[in-house]
């Protein structure tokens, strides 16, 4: 990922409205940044396939009965690339879906224009590439639990039936932390250094939202995790009994 305090990197802009796409192409590129605007869905996953982006910045509200917050939980299928939510409205509840679904910040319109620069780079700058995981101590190969198995080397999850379950290389990352050491309790601030060694800011949820989505693939019942807990004011502990 590029640097964001210099003025460079790849924006994907995804907006319905032309002249916002225009209002951001012309600042975001006087500021050094190379832009890539779109209209609808089927622009971002043609841009996608064909370009590599450190960010994008995506409206709410979307031509072609798709928007935001469905193309954003689409990319967290396969992609860890930082999305912020632009919207027309100030929704609680629209924000807190965004969150869920993936995104990293969210701006209301109408919005400054140095106000999105600033908000974007703090995301890229919390975004840096996550840093390996430790690799496993001689004798330590794929960690089996309750069904489930997780390969390191291969960076696979495979369920019961030996069937693939694909994670982002952030979910990855934080499944294979947390199975590692079953029964320790992972704070927030212990997982996001774990994970993506980023600087740790008191209000960022993104570690809650990843915990939330990894849930989604693996737990059999979303309201009483028997894999992941939760640990009341501290963070989360893996609880999957090893098999093996």
């Amino acid at each position: 990922m590029t640097d964001a305090s210099a003025g460079s990197g790849r924006i994907l802009v995804v907006d319905d409205d032309p002249r916002i796409r225009q209002m951001l192409t012309r600042y975001f590129e006087d500021e050094g940044y190379s832009i890539t605007a779109v209209p609808d869905g089927g622009g971002l996953r043609r841009s996608l396939q064909s370009a590599v982006f450190d960010i994008i910045l995506l409206d709410l509200m979307l031509p072609g009965g798709e928007d935001g917050l469905s193309l954003a939980r689409e990319i967290r299928l396969t992609s860890d690339i930082p999305i912020i939510m632009l919207t027309g409205r100030d929704d609680v509840v629209d924000k807190i879906v965004g969150l869920e679904v993936g995104a990293d910040d969210y701006i209301a319109k109408p919005f400054h224009l140095r106000e999105v620069l600033a908000r974007l780079k703090t995301v890229l700058r919390r975004r840096r590439p996550p840093v390996p995981v430790a690799a496993p101590a001689p004798g330590n190969g794929v960690l089996r639990f309750e069904g489930w198995s997780l390969d390191p080397g291969r960076r696979q999850l495979l369920d019961g039936s030996g069937a693939e379950v694909p994670l982002t290389t952030g979910e990855f990352d934080m499944l294979l932390v947390l199975a590692r050491q079953p029964g320790r309790v992972f704070t927030r601030e212990m997982l996001m250094d774990l994970t993506r060694a980023r600087n740790w800011d008191a209000y960022d949820r993104t570690i809650d939202s990843q915990i939330a989505r990894l849930r989604r693939k693996i737990e059999p019942d979303l309201r009483n995790p028997t894999l992941i807990k939760s640990v009341r004011g501290v963070g989360y502990v893996f609880t999957g009994r090893a098999v093996g």
